[in-house]
C-alpha cells in the first residue's frame, strides 16, 4: 500500500524528561496524523511523528536539533497548522537560517540574508550575483525570490513586482492588459506599455519575450512559431523540443494517461533506431527520445504524426502529462475507471499555456499508484466519486496537494479543475508552480474554494468560458508544422545552404548512443574535457580573428532571417550567427543587423542564432538559449559577468541581400572550424562514468 511515515527528536511519551504538551492532528479524510511535542512553555519542540504527509520534516526536525538554542517564534499551533490564511507552512521562509537554500553552491538561508542587508541588494539578479544562488540547476530560485521579498518588507522596502527591465508591471497586469486591449504583437505592447515607450532601442528581452508569448497563448491559442511570435519562444518553445546540454533535441509524444497500444510502441522504436536515438522511460508514463538534431525533427515528427501521435509538450510551460493507475479495469481495489478519466482531462488540457509547468495524476483508490497528491492537480477514486486535490509538486520542495473538495462526481471535478486552472493562469506569477501560488494566495485554500466552487468573485462563468474556447481551438503544434512548408524551414540548420554539420560525437553506452560532451568548468572561465577530448584551445573560450584583407561576402536575401531574431550560416566548415533587430520610432522603421560566432564561447555549444535578442540599457544582445548567458551584439562582450567575448563582424543589407564582412573560409576556419569544438570521446574512456563540475546556468 504505502504510506509516508516520519519521526524525529523525543516521539515517546514516557522518554520526555521535561514538562510537555502534545497538540494533535489527524484528518481520517486524507489518512494524515501529527504529534508534536513541546516544552511545556511552548518555547521548544520536543519531537513529533507525522503519518501520511512528511512534507514538513525537514523544517520541524530543524527546529528539534536548535530547541536548546533557538526558542521557537511561531505559536505551537501555527507550527502544527500553518499560520492562518497561509498555504501551510513548507515554505524555505520557515526554515531557520542554517537551512540550505542552494544546494549547488551550499548556500543556506541566513546567508541570503545577511548579504540582503548588508549589501542593501533590492533584485533578483543581484542576490544571484553576489549570493551564488539559482546557477546551478537553478530549482532554488523562487525560493531565494521569496527570501528576497520578505527581506524587504521587513525593512520597509517597495518590492519590485515588475517583470524586467522592460516592463513595470507583474506579469498578471500584463495578461489583463492584453486581455482588455486585445493586442496580438509583442511590439504591440512594448510601444504602449514598456518603460521607455519612445526608446528604439528598447527591444525587450529574454525575460518579458516569453511572458508576453505565454500570455498570448493563453489568451488566443494560436500556433506559437507564426508569423512574429517564434522569435519570442524561449529555448524549447522556439523548437518545439527540449535543448539538450549537447545542443540536439528530445523528442517526447504524447501518451496520454499513459496508456498505449503495442504497434505505437513498434513506431517509437523504428523511430529511435532509424535516427539512431537514446530512448528512455519518464516518470510521466511515456517515451522520452533523445539525441535528435534540429534539423532532423520535421521528418522524425511526420513519422510520428502518420503513426497518430501527438506533441506530449514536454518543451513548453503547459501540461505535461496526467498520470494514471489502471483503476478498475485491472485492479481489484479500483474504485472508479482512472485511466478513462486520466486520458479525458490529459486530452482536455493538452497544448494550453500557463506560467509553468502542469503535471495532474489520476488514481483509482486511496492507494494512490499514480501519486496524484503530488502534482498541480489530481483526482483519488472514492466509491462515490473522486477527492480533488490542487496545488501539489514534487522538485526540490516537494509539497502534497491540498484537498478541495471530496467525493464529487467526476463531471463536477472536471468543471471545478477547469476554473482552477484557468485562476490560476489569470492570476499567478511569471514560472510560479500552482504550490506556490496557493501558498500565496490571499486566504489559501479557503479563499480557492469560494472562488472556484462558490463562484465569489463572480468569475466562474467567464473562466469556463475561457478553458471551453482553449479546449476548442487547439491543434497539435507539431502536426501543422510538418504540414507546412513555411514552419518546416524554420528546422534548417543553416539558412544559406542544405548541407549540415554533426556538432556533437557520439559513442555507445548500455547499448545505447550517448553524446560525448562531457565538459569540466574551470575556475577561470576555460574549458577542460574530462573523459572527453576536444581540440579546442584550453586556455581560453573566446576566439577572437584578425579582420584585415575582409570581403564582404553574400548570405542570401532578408527574407530568410526572422524579424527581431537569428539564423545560423555556414561559412567554408565554420558556423556563424546572423541577427537583426527592427527598430521602430515614429512609425518609421530601421532594421540594424549583427553577426557573430554561432558557438557559446562558455561551453561550445553551437545555438546562438537560436537565442532571445533584445537589449539590456539600450545595448543590443542575444541570450545564449542553454545557460541564459548574454552578449552584446556590438562588441561581443558577455554581459553576464564572465570574461568572455564573442568573434562579431559587420553587416549590411543591400537590396534585400545580406552581406558580412569576413576574411577568407581558411583564416576563419583555423580558429572556429566546428570540428576544433566537437567534444570527442577518449579511448580509455568510452564505459567510463564520467564525473564534472556542473555548467554554470543563470536562470
Amino acid at each position: 500500500m504505502g504510506m509516508e511515515v516520519g519521526s524525529f527528536g523525543d516521539y515517546f511519551p514516557e522518554l520526555i524528561k521535561e514538562p510537555f504538551e502534545a497538540l494533535t492532528y489527524n484528518n481520517p479524510l486524507e489518512k494524515v496524523y501529527k504529534k508534536l511535542f513541546f516544552s511545556a512553555d511552548g518555547k521548544k519542540l520536543l519531537g513529533g511523528i507525522l503519518v501520511g504527509d512528511t512534507s514538513d520534516f525537514v523544517r520541524l526536525s530543524l527546529m528539534c536539533k536548535q530547541k536548546d538554542t533557538k526558542p521557537l517564534v511561531d505559536l505551537p499551533n501555527e507550527i502544527l497548522l500553518g499560520k492562518r490564511g497561509g498555504g501551510g507552512g513548507n515554505s524555505v521562509l520557515d526554515l531557520p537560517d542554517e537551512a540550505q537554500v542552494c544546494s549547488c553552491n551550499n548556500v543556506s538561508k541566513g546567508d541570503i540574508c545577511k548579504a540582503i542587508k548588508e549589501k542593501k541588494l533590492t533584485k533578483l539578479g543581484d542576490v544571484k550575483k553576489i549570493c551564488n544562488v539559482g546557477t546551478g540547476c537553478g530549482g532554488c530560485i523562487p525560493m531565494v525570490k521569496d527570501i528576497l521579498e520578505t527581506e524587504l518588507a521587513a525593512a520597509g522596502t517597495a518590492v519590485d513586482k515588475s517583470l524586467c527591465e522592460h516592463f513595470a508591471y507583474s506579469r498578471q497586469e500584463l495578461y489583463q492588459i492584453v486581455q482588455v486591449e486585445q493586442y496580438s504583437t509583442f511590439a504591440e505592447v512594448l510601444a504602449k506599455h514598456g518603460r521607455k515607450q519612445h526608446d528604439p532601442r528598447s527591444y525587450g528581452c529574454e525575460i518579458c519575450k516569453p511572458t508576453v508569448a505565454s500570455i498570448f497563448a493563453s489568451l488566443q491559442n494560436g500556433h506559437i512559431l507564426k508569423g512574429d511570435r517564434a522569435p519570442l519562444q524561449d529555448s524549447n518553445d522556439r523548437f518545439l523540443a527540449n535543448l539538450q546540454k549537447s545542443g540536439q533535441f528530445s523528442v517526447v509524444p504524447r501518451v496520454a494517461g499513459g496508456e498505449i497500444t503495442p504497434d505505437k510502441l513498434i513506431v517509437l522504436g523504428q523511430v529511435a533506431k532509424k535516427f539512431d536515438l537514446y530512448t528512455k522511460i519518464t516518470g510521466g508514463q511515456r517515451v522520452d527520445l533523445f539525441g535528435a538534431q534540429k534539423q532532423d525533427l520535421p521528418a522524425i515528427w511526420r513519422l510520428l504524426v502518420d503513426a497518430g501521435f501527438e506533441s506530449g509538450h514536454a518543451y513548453g510551460k503547459s501540461l505535461r502529462t496526467v498520470k494514471s493507475c489502471v483503476g478498475t479495469t485491472w485492479c481489484r481495489y479500483g474504485q472508479q475507471d482512472s485511466v478513462g478519466f486520466a486520458i479525458f482531462l490529459e486530452n482536455r488540457y493538452r497544448g494550453i499555456r500557463s506560467p509553468h509547468k502542469l503535471k495532474g495524476g489520476v488514481s483509482g483508490c486511496t492507494r494512490e499508484c499514480a501519486e496524484a497528491r503530488s502534482k498541480d492537480f489530481g483526482c483519488i477514486a472514492t466509491d462515490q466519486g473522486y477527492n480533488v486535490y490542487v496545488g501539489g509538486n514534487g522538485g526540490t520542495t516537494p509539497r502534497h496537494a491540498t484537498l478541495l473538495a471530496s467525493d464529487v462526481p467526476q463531471d463536477l471535478a472536471v468543471q471545478y479543475l477547469d476554473r482552477y486552472i484557468m485562476y490560476y493562469i489569470l492570476t499567478a506569477d511569471r514560472l510560479q508552480r500552482t504550490s506556490k501560488w496557493l501558498d500565496g494566495l490571499d486566504g489559501g485554500i479557503e479563499q480557492l474554494r469560494r472562488v472556484v466552487m462558490l463562484d465569489s468573485l463572480g468569475i466562474c462563468a467567464t473562466l469556463e468560458k475561457q478553458m471551453s474556447f482553449l479546449v476548442g481551438t487547439y491543434e497539435c503544434e507539431w502536426k501543422k508544422v510538418v504540414e507546412s512548408p513555411e514552419l518546416m524551414a524554420q528546422f534548417a540548420q543553416f539558412k544559406n545552404t542544405a548541407e549540415t554539420q554533426k556538432e556533437v560525437q557520439m559513442h555507445t553506452v548500455r547499448d545505447q548512443r550517448l553524446p560525448a560532451t562531457f565538459v569540466a568548468r574551470t575556475k577561470t572561465g576555460s574549458s577542460s574535457p574530462t573523459g572527453t577530448e576536444s581540440s579546442s584551445p584550453a586556455s581560453s573560450t573566446s576566439v577572437l580573428l584578425d579582420l584585415d584583407d575582409s570581403e564582404w561576402v553574400s548570405f542570401g536575401s532578408k527574407s530568410l532571417f526572422d524579424a527581431n531574431g537569428g539564423g545560423a550560416v555556414l561559412y567554408g566548415e565554420s558556423q556563424l550567427a546572423v541577427f537583426n533587430i527592427v527598430e521602430s520610432c515614429n512609425g518609421i522603421e530601421k532594421v540594424s543587423w549583427y553577426a557573430t560566432q554561432n558557438m557559446c564561447p562558455f561551453d561550445h555549444s553551437f545555438v546562438l542564432a537560436q537565442g532571445i535578442v533584445g537589449d539590456l540599457d539600450g545595448r543590443p544582445k542575444v541570450a545564449c538559449p542553454m545557460h541564459k548567458r548574454s552578449y552584446d551584439l556590438s562588441d561581443g562582450c558577455c554581459l553576464s559577468g564572465d570574461d568572455l567575448r564573442l568573434q562579431t563582424f559587420e553587416v549590411k543589407e543591400e537590396e534585400g541581400v545580406v552581406y558580412v564582412l569576413l576574411p577568407a573560409t581558411d583564416v576563419v576556419d583555423a580558429r572556429l572550424a566546428t570540428s576544433k569544438f566537437v567534444a570527442k570521446e577518449r579511448d580509455d574512456a568510452v564505459h567510463a562514468e564520467v564525473v564534472v563540475t556542473p555548467a554554470t546556468l543563470d536562470w
